[in-house]
């Protein structure tokens, strides 16, 4: 049997995640991303733990998620907007200092299956994931397609098996 899938066979099958969604713009009824990772995670079987809405500052986003860190019943956290290059975009230096692992072929691969969708901008997105203190973090796009993108190539195929590897 392939190692991967031996681990996979081994890998929690429900997982519990807090979506938070960075915006200075969105409010809960035009958050179209965080809805969608909400709704793709629960129909593949996950737990939605929580979900926060936050302004795109960097000590804010920050504090969000350094308090889902904190509780024992989130496994991932899953953040949505902020990752692009404009001066308030402040996700992916929020997340970075946070995290003890990178998971750079995150980014890579995000990067590479958007260029499909969007060519030659993709690479100005910094979506990233990592691991920081046990649990698994990842940060998406703001845009509901790119999140899609993400969670349905990416981060639905291996999150119990993320989570399994993150917990030895």
């Amino acid at each position: 049997m392939r190692p991967d899938v031996e681990h996979k066979q081994h890998a929690p099958r429900i997982v519990r995640c807090v979506v938070v969604t960075v915006s200075d713009t969105r409010t809960e009824a035009t958050d179209t991303g965080g809805r969608a990772v909400a709704d793709l995670l629960t129909a593949a079987g996950h737990v939605v733990h929580g979900r926060a809405l936050v302004k795109d500052d960097a000590s804010q986003v920050r504090a969000v998620i350094e308090t889902q860190l904190d509780d024992a019943e989130v496994d991932v956290v899953i953040t949505t907007g902020g990752t692009g290059i404009t001066s308030r975009d402040t996700t992916y230096e929020a997340i970075d200092a946070l995290l003890e692992k990178r998971l750079d072929g995150f980014g890579e691969l995000f990067r590479m299956l958007s260029y499909e969708q969007v060519g030659a901008a993709a690479m100005m997105s910094r979506a990233t994931a990592g691991l920081a203190r046990g649990h698994i973090v990842i940060a998406l796009p703001g845009s509901e397609a790119a999140v899609r993108l993400a969670m349905e190539k990416l981060v639905l195929p291996e999150l119990g098996h993320m989570v399994q590897q993150a917990r030895k």
